[in-house]
């Protein structure tokens, strides 16, 4: 034992690897000192939230969509403090439900691994079951970590379309994100006292989806999921009972569908006709979906007509921008009949 631990103790490590981790060193004194430079800007401009807020925006407090986020010397902390958030969920999960397949995704989700269709799977998980847990949307901490969490699931998508086609795994996450978030907006919630919180969730899920519509390929998805549940909402409604309790609860989900449809049109629809991934035949089809759902709210005009009126409203507007783009009015002859009749 004498003789290993004198070895181990002579055997000092060699000019060329001290020369490596003295730049390493370095290299990593300088991103410190600049991290703490920027930090004391921000610091002294104001911009950092109170509380010592992870993210430095108020994301719920601003309805300005912007085109893209903002690129700063924090994105790959905040990146980083987020991908370290989302394994300890993993974690959380894997310990709940036991199976290498929960075992080898957390095994992907490395800082340093290129792995994004993996990384955005998990990140989608991770908002959703946010979503499925918040008690209170004014939580400082669910901002944040939603916020990251749009931030990132919107970055990873860009990454992807810059190499090429969307395959069809991220397709089906896209497809997954949208449905569930959707659906979460419209659950129902039983008790007495939760009528203003599921409202502020409703209002919270809905403002998620609408930033992530800014990305084509999310947009085109939630609307179509979104058109489809006011035709399953519509169709439930014209057998329920008025004096049901669920009904006050549909009514409002309708409300806030036909809205969020209004919100992604007109926020998005122009620009997104503008890039070379335009997904022709998606569009085609939510325009069908929601020519659908205006029936479906068509036939519960004897209860409340206002459904009708304002889905109209969103049909003209859709028509109105589709009739300003040029590059949408060389879509299918049919579907645009009878957006225009």
């Amino acid at each position: 034992m004498a003789l290993v631990q004198s070895k181990l103790i002579n055997n000092k490590p060699s000019p060329k690897n001290k020369k490596k981790w003295k730049r390493k060193a370095k290299h990593r004194k300088r991103e410190i000192t600049r991290l703490k430079q920027d930090l004391l800007l921000f610091q002294e401009d104001g911009i950092m939230t109170a509380g010592g807020a992870s993210c430095k925006c108020f994301f719920f407090d601003n309805d300005h969509i912007s085109g893209g986020g903002d690129a700063t010397t924090f994105t790959h902390v905040l990146r980083r403090r987020f991908l370290r958030q989302v394994r300890l969920n993993e974690t959380r999960k894997k310990k709940t439900s036991e199976g290498s397949s929960s075992t080898r995704r957390r095994l992907y989700l490395s800082e340093n691994n290129d792995d994004v269709t993996e990384q955005l799977r998990a990140s989608v998980d991770f908002l959703v079951d946010l979503c499925d847990t918040v008690s209170n949307p004014d939580d400082a901490n669910f901002a944040n970590w939603s916020h990251q969490a749009v931030d990132f699931i919107l970055d990873s998508i860009k990454n992807i379309t810059s190499h090429g086609k969307i395959t069809e795994s991220v397709e089906g996450i896209i497809a997954s994100l949208s449905l569930r978030l959707v659906r979460k907006m419209c659950t129902t919630l039983q008790g007495d006292g939760v009528d203003q919180v599921h409202t502020d969730i409703q209002f919270h899920v809905q403002h998620l989806l609408r930033k992530l519509g800014s990305e084509p390929c999310i947009g085109h998805r939630v609307i179509l999921a979104v058109s489809q549940r006011i035709s399953l909402l519509a169709e439930r409604m014209l057998f329920l009972d008025p004096f049901e309790s669920t009904f006050p609860e549909i009514h409002s989900s309708l409300y806030i569908l036909i809205q969020l449809i209004e919100f992604l049109v007109s926020d998005y629809l122009i620009s997104w006709s503008k890039t070379d991934q335009f997904a022709t035949e998606l569009f085609e089809e939510w325009v069908t979906s929601i020519l659908h759902a205006r029936k479906g709210l068509q036939l519960l005009e004897s209860r409340c007509g206002l459904y009708s009126v304002y889905m109209d409203r969103v049909i003209g507007l859709i028509a109105k921008l589709v009739g300003l783009a040029a590059s949408l009015q060389k879509l299918n002859s049919n579907v645009l009949q009878n957006l225009f009749c």
